[in-house]
């Protein structure tokens, strides 16, 4: 008996097909840019600057802390992750003057001139157990209590949401309500 023979596949135009198929894929797939949770940091003194001059009222820092079991306390009081944007709106803006809340400096701003601006300060701290949704949840908090300040301070000023305005007013807005979250290194903070 006579074995057949199979034929055999051409298959000298695959290695161009795949290269073709690769290159196509690399013009039409897009990659993401990963981004971070952004922050002010806090400018690097001058070398003649004195240590006196650093430290920041009592009274203009507020302390946000997560313990372990995911309890929030927002300056001495246990609260509510839902609490939190109001408790940090008042903060900032300090409505009534009011002594133990953070002090405004009047600041010529260019563009707008002589504004009251908080010199308020959140401090956030988590303990090593926190969860990573609580974190994150309490960091949505505070950004959402800032944005709808800079929401507030834009309709006031210019008639239109924060959003919506060009690149150099959103800058006189961010001026004028600035973001300032300080972010302790994590450690074991006490259950409650």
């Amino acid at each position: 008996m006579a074995k057949k023979k199979v034929p055999e596949i051409n298959g000298s135009s695959m290695a161009d097909i795949a290269f073709i198929a690769l290159i196509f894929f690399l013009m039409v797939t897009t990659m993401d840019k990963e981004e971070g949770i952004s922050r002010l940091l806090p400018p690097i003194p001058a070398e003649d600057q004195k240590v006196e001059d650093q430290k920041v009222n009592r009274r203009n820092i507020i302390q946000v802390k997560i313990n372990s079991n995911d309890r929030l306390l927002a300056g001495s009081q246990p609260m509510d992750v839902s609490q939190l944007k109001d408790k940090i709106k008042e903060f900032m803006t300090n409505p009534y003057d009011d002594p133990n809340l953070p002090e405004k400096e009047v600041q010529d701003i260019p563009g707008l001139g002589p504004v009251p601006v908080s010199k308020g300060v959140i401090s956030l701290q988590n303990d090593r157990g926190t969860t990573y949704q609580a974190y994150i949840t309490v960091q949505n908090e505070l950004i959402k209590a800032v944005n709808e300040l800079r929401d507030e301070f834009s309709m006031r000023t210019y008639g239109k949401k924060y959003n919506k305005l060009d690149e150099t007013r959103q800058e006189i807005v961010r001026k004028a309500v600035p973001q300032r979250i300080s972010e302790a290194e994590p450690k074991d903070v006490k259950k409650k």
